[in-house]
């Protein structure tokens, strides 16, 4: 296929880089498409972007993705910021046209697209979320502005994320041992986990799951987490009759959403999601 992204290159900067499964997903759906682009990883010493982005256009790059810990040093840097990535204060894509950097967050809309193909309308919705990182920000403030009729944030120490109330009275704030927390979760039409507990290669675990039992049945129990694609809360939400779903969709989505933007195309995005799934399930459970 003759694109703009011929002859170029992609990539993904962070620090560390190794890990970055970019390049798995994004070289799979280049090639599905036909297109002559490769996509790399490229690491980048925490607190350097500034000084390396303007090498960049040297490098033939198209555009690159970012990982932890450039999202936030990016955004000053940028020419011209979407709404979200403006919203979120973070940017995970930025497009390289005549010398000028673009930037785009994908997150949000990538994880509402994943929530879509489950059938999952966040319109009206009585979200919880546990946690308030860097993974829960995108989640909870696109959410809360997709018209969720509540986003309950529970987390340890909320005054850490008081910033995210903040932003829309949709969003609520309250520590795990609450019984605001508790009454959230009896109400809940949908539970998000954006805390590594359960992750690959972290020790850290929820002590109990105890909680799911305050769930409605009927509400859907959602890990961002996709090492291991199936964690220990999927596997006791799905004992408690609960639809479980990874953040494998998110991570899918929101790179074909980048690649949108690279590319100036508009994505057939179960063909997209197709290719990918045929080149990463391999390598997640050689991971694993």
């Amino acid at each position: 296929m003759n694109s703009i992204l011929t002859g170029k290159k992609l990539a993904v900067i962070g620090d560390p880089i190794e890990h970055s499964l970019s390049p798995v997903i994004q070289q799979a759906m280049l090639d599905a498409l036909g297109i002559a682009c490769t996509y790399e990883r490229i690491l980048v010493s925490a607190g350097s972007v500034s000084a390396w982005l303007p090498v960049a256009p040297d490098l033939n790059l198209a555009g690159f993705n970012a990982t932890m810990p450039h999202k936030t040093d990016l955004v000053p840097l940028m020419d011209t910021l979407s709404d979200d990535a403006r919203m979120y204060r973070s940017v995970n894509t930025v497009v390289i046209r005549e010398g000028r950097f673009h930037g785009y967050n994908t997150d949000g809309e990538g994880f509402l697209r994943s929530l879509l193909e489950e059938d999952i309308h966040v319109r009206d919705m009585r979200v919880v979320v546990y946690g308030a990182g860097g993974a829960a920000r995108s989640v909870v403030l696109k959410l809360a502005a997709e018209g969720a009729e509540s986003v309950t944030v529970c987390c340890r120490t909320p005054q850490k994320a008081a910033e995210l109330a903040a932003a829309s009275p949709r969003i609520r704030l309250c520590r795990m041992t609450e019984k605001a927390c508790e009454a959230a979760l009896a109400e809940g039409e949908l539970f998000i986990n954006c805390t590594p507990l359960g992750m690959q290669g972290v020790q850290a675990q929820f002590e109990d799951f105890s909680f799911l039992d305050m769930l409605p049945p009927s509400a859907p129990v959602c890990d961002l987490i996709y090492r291991p694609l199936k964690t220990r809360l999927l596997e006791e939400a799905e004992k408690r009759g609960h639809a479980a779903m990874n953040g494998l969709g998110m991570l899918i989505h929101q790179a074909i959403l980048a690649l949108e933007h690279f590319s100036s195309l508009s994505l057939d995005a179960p063909l997209m999601k197709a290719a990918v799934m045929k080149r990463l399930i391999p390598v997640l459970k050689a991971s694993a």
